[in-house]
């Protein structure tokens, strides 16, 4: 992706939920690359500040639930920056549910995963749209979506259909904004965060069955991520980054 000549003229980059974790090193890799960066979380300010500070980027908090907070993210970043070209949809929310237990999925359950993980990149893309067609190299939108997305596995039936889902809804996307605007999801299986540490059970599965023999670090997904961004023939793919497992 063209950088520009100078520090006003270098691409805008907004990473949701990039405070810790997966989207803590995908914002880092465009800042890295010569973009300026808007950091966002629901919680945790403090470390959104201190990173946007790190960067040279600036933090915004939103509530991704709510719709006017959401399209209020691409309001601040078009705010400070005047443009805006690429667009990492990464926040997300799951909840740990049995798949036989479809009386603990509840109507409350899907529409809570729903908003978050569907909905909310629907309502971040559509704002952010003008921009991206307006991006002089192109807008890029990249969807983290998950290996539970593909295969019938994941934490519940609702995660696993939200992301499947947004795989669908990227593909969609792809054919109708193309040629100005790309858009492509990179799908992780198990990534080494402290939010999977305890994942006993997801951990084994990896080292012994996985080809690569352990979880993805959060700076493979963040490697993806950056040449999926700088790739500018590619559009409307689903990018499975499992370490070989969906082989097996």
């Amino acid at each position: 992706m063209n950088r520009g000549t100078g520090r006003a003229d270098r691409p805008v980059a907004r990473v949701s939920g990039s405070t810790s974790g997966i989207g803590e090193a995908v914002a880092r890799r465009p800042a890295a690359d010569g973009m300026r960066v808007v950091v966002h979380s629901r919680r945790s300010p403090e470390a959104g500040q201190a990173l946007a500070a790190e960067l040279g980027g600036t933090y915004v908090r939103a509530d991704l639930a709510v719709e006017e907070e959401a399209r209020g993210l691409v309001e601040a970043a078009l705010g400070r920056y005047g443009r805006l070209d690429v667009l990492v949809n990464n926040a997300g929310v799951s909840r740990p549910i049995p798949h036989h237990d479809l009386a603990a999925a509840t109507p409350a359950d899907w529409r809570a995963l729903l908003e978050v993980n569907l909905i909310a990149p629907w309502v971040l893309c559509t704002q952010a749209l003008p921009a991206l067609r307006a991006a002089p190299a192109g807008g890029c939108v990249v969807n983290i979506t998950s290996h539970a997305g593909v295969r019938p596995k994941g934490a519940s039936v609702p995660y696993a259909a939200s992301k499947a889902a947004l795989n669908h809804v990227t593909r969609l996307l792809a054919a109708a904004l193309a040629p100005e605007v790309r858009v492509n999801a990179v799908a992780p299986g198990l990534v080494d965060t402290p939010l999977t540490k305890d994942w006993a059970q997801a951990h084994q599965l990896w080292e012994y069955r996985a080809p690569m023999r352990r979880p993805a670090q959060p700076a493979d997904v963040a490697d993806l991520v950056a040449s999926v961004i700088a790739s500018t023939y590619l559009t409307g793919e689903v990018i499975v980054l499992d370490g070989g497992l969906n082989l097996t």
